[in-house]
């Protein structure tokens, strides 16, 4: 069944994406901790999919997430290529990121947010170990996660790779969205939930007010921090998430936006970055200065423009890649059974109700304004 709820929360998630990544806004992360949640319904979704389909999951989860990929590498691989990428046997990584494929100058801000297909891409190779342990022990497998981290944060355990640290950072979210199909946080207390809310909420928030990073209080700055808040915002919002939310639909013009998004997460989680960077240098053309209001929030209007009509164009693959019919919007009919491909009945999840399964985009490491950071050489990721 459809839970328009969870699909109200990747929708806010991906907006505020979008905005944070045009107008840098530390407090965004705070507020409402995008990347967390998204993995987080990632990983119920995962852990639905591999109780439905075993591990037949896997190769569907993959068949979702790769062509969106492609599309965008098709466009702007050649295109760096002809700017000063170097053609070499790491230009295949395109194809399948499980590292950071090579990209240029330009492009290693443009397509920063690669660095989550990666981590997508490794959570699905780990879930079918990972759910197999944590219905058999699930505190210790939740905590694993989160001792990698702090390990890898108080150097008892230095690394150079981005995937051991992002898996402290963001596996435990995967592991909490286990605990959210299964029905374990909706049989949890309230007693036990908040109580635990507030003392992961209080941890975190005394970490990240003594560790500021070079962005003040943002949350992509500052690991650990961003993982125990996180956590204890997962427990509250999609913990007691209600089973149905049958007003996100009260107003159709929302209701069907809701949908769209939902459809073409990918699509605009890929191509919203390119345009964000290619929008920047407004900021000197016109005389803005790089935290004018106004400037600002046409710059959030253009990007959100030109990423709609993206998707217009190539936003179909994601039906493609789903085995559903394509269209050129969604949402204009309803869906009774999303995500299914037959008639025949599917096995009732022990958890709640939840939404058909987009691979979910998320992300937030590249801030164009102000002063972006550029990765390195080879590197497709800005922290």
């Amino acid at each position: 069944m459809r839970n328009r709820y969870l699909d109200l929360l990747r929708f806010l998630a991906i907006v505020r994406v979008v905005v944070y990544h045009v107008t840098g806004l530390a407090t965004l992360t705070l507020v409402f901790p995008a990347m967390s949640i998204m993995f987080a319904l990632a990983g119920s979704l995962m852990a639905a999919s591999l109780d439905r389909s075993g591990g037949a999951a896997l190769r569907r989860r993959l068949r979702r997430l790769l062509p969106s990929l492609w599309v965008v590498a098709m466009v702007f691989v050649p295109a760096m290529l002809l700017t000063g990428l170097v053609f070499t046997p790491r230009v295949l990584l395109w194809l399948f990121p499980v590292t950071d494929p090579p990209a240029n100058y330009w492009g290693g801000l443009a397509l920063s947010p690669i660095w989550y297909l990666r981590d997508y891409l490794w959570f699905v190779l780990a879930s079918p170990a990972a759910l197999w342990l944590f219905r058999r022990a699930p505190l210790p497998t939740l905590a694993a996660p989160y001792l990698l981290l702090v390990a890898i944060e108080v150097g008892i355990l230095p690394t150079t790779s981005a995937v051991p640290r992002d898996f402290g950072l963001y596996f435990g979210a995967w592991l909490l969205g286990f605990a959210h199909h299964d029905g374990m946080l909706r049989r949890l207390a309230d007693r036990v939930l908040v109580p635990v809310a507030v003392l992961l909420a209080g941890a975190g928030g005394a970490w990240i007010l003594s560790h500021p990073g070079p962005r003040g209080y943002d949350l992509n700055d500052i690991p650990l921090g961003n993982a125990l808040w996180s956590a204890a915002f997962i427990l509250v919002v999609i913990g007691r998430a209600p089973a149905a939310a049958a007003w996100v639909d009260r107003n159709r013009a929302f209701g069907r936006l809701v949908t769209f998004t939902n459809r073409r997460a990918l699509t605009v989680y890929l191509w919203h970055m390119p345009f964000v960077v290619a929008l920047t240098p407004l900021v000197g053309l016109v005389g803005w200065s790089p935290r004018d209001p106004w400037g600002l929030a046409i710059r959030v209007v253009l990007v959100f423009l030109l990423v709609g009509v993206v998707t217009l164009l190539v936003g179909w693959v994601e039906d493609v890649a789903a085995g559903r019919r394509p269209e050129l919007v969604p949402g204009g009919r309803p869906d009774p059974a999303p995500g299914r491909r037959s008639s025949r009945p599917e096995p009732v999840s022990p958890g709640p109700a939840v939404s058909p399964d987009p691979v979910s985009p998320g992300g937030e490491r590249a801030t164009a304004v102000p002063g972006p950071r550029v990765p390195g050489p080879g590197a497709v990721e800005a922290r």
